[in-house]
């Protein structure tokens, strides 16, 4: 099984839509992943999405919203964004939405996106408007990013810069999604004294793999869970964030939404 997985993805990479040199780069990151994945490493429980459900149908989407120059740079290194979904929901303006309303499932932490980053200065984004993602490409990824339109914004934005296709980009981005287990901020947000260190210590628990510094943690302000980044080489392997990736020190009292 864990061969056939492999093999699928060899296959997926040599259809194309990766720069050249990034295919073989995955190829030797993911195995990994994948063959934790089917052998059943797990951590503690999870807090992705409970029993999430496809809506019937989608609403047509609209093309994004350009919000900032086209910027073609190299990639230097990813950042793998989730987001928790009881802190956004809270002040969310459509409490009706797949990720918000409960109808389709409680959701934990989602992905907001994989983000190419460069080696100084501001991210390569905006590489390309087109190819726009096929529906049923959406559909597949909602219990990942139970936003449509954010899916289609993450891929222009982001994806463009990164691959040539939108069906890789999410491909890659639910390979380094599901290769990791996530903590159950629910339960630990129960914790008395609660800091940012206390969370990476959650994740650390459940992916012994990592280290302590490729582990960001998001807050507001007041100090609540936003959501954690998950920072990566070139090749998509584990690497130290930078500064504002990794965000709130472990020193750092935190407060998380639970809402679920």
């Amino acid at each position: 099984m864990i061969s056939l997985a492999a093999s699928r993805l060899r296959r997926r990479l040599r259809a194309g839509g990766l720069p050249p040199g990034a295919r073989s780069r995955l190829r030797a990151a993911c195995v990994g992943p994948i063959v934790l994945a089917l052998t059943g490493v797990t951590g503690p429980a999870l807090a992705q999405a409970y029993q999430c459900s496809l809506p019937g149908r989608l609403d047509p989407i609209r093309p994004p919203r350009v919000d900032g120059p086209v910027r073609k740079v190299p990639v230097a290194r990813y950042v793998l964004a989730a987001s928790w979904s009881p802190e956004y929901c809270k002040s969310a303006r459509n409490g009706s939405s797949m990720q918000c309303s409960g109808r389709n499932g409680r959701f934990g932490f989602v992905l907001h996106g994989l983000w190419p980053e460069a080696a100084k200065g501001p991210p390569p984004q905006w590489c390309s408007l087109t190819p726009r993602p096929r529906p049923e490409t959406i559909r597949r990824n909602l219990c990942m990013t139970p936003v449509p339109w954010l899916l289609e914004h993450e891929w222009a934005k982001h994806g463009s810069c990164m691959a040539k296709k939108p069906e890789t980009y999410f491909k890659v981005s639910g390979i380094l999604w599901r290769s990791v287990q996530w903590p159950d901020a629910d339960r630990l947000s129960r914790k008395r004294d609660l800091t940012a260190g206390d969370l990476r210590e959650a994740f650390l628990a459940a992916n012994p793999a990592w280290k302590r510094e490729q582990i960001g943690v998001e807050t507001n302000k007041r100090g609540w869970l936003r959501g954690m980044r998950l920072c990566y080489s070139r090749r998509f392997m584990p690497s130290r964030c930078e500064r504002d990736d990794f965000g709130a020190p472990d020193s750092a009292r935190l407060k998380i939404w639970r809402g679920l």
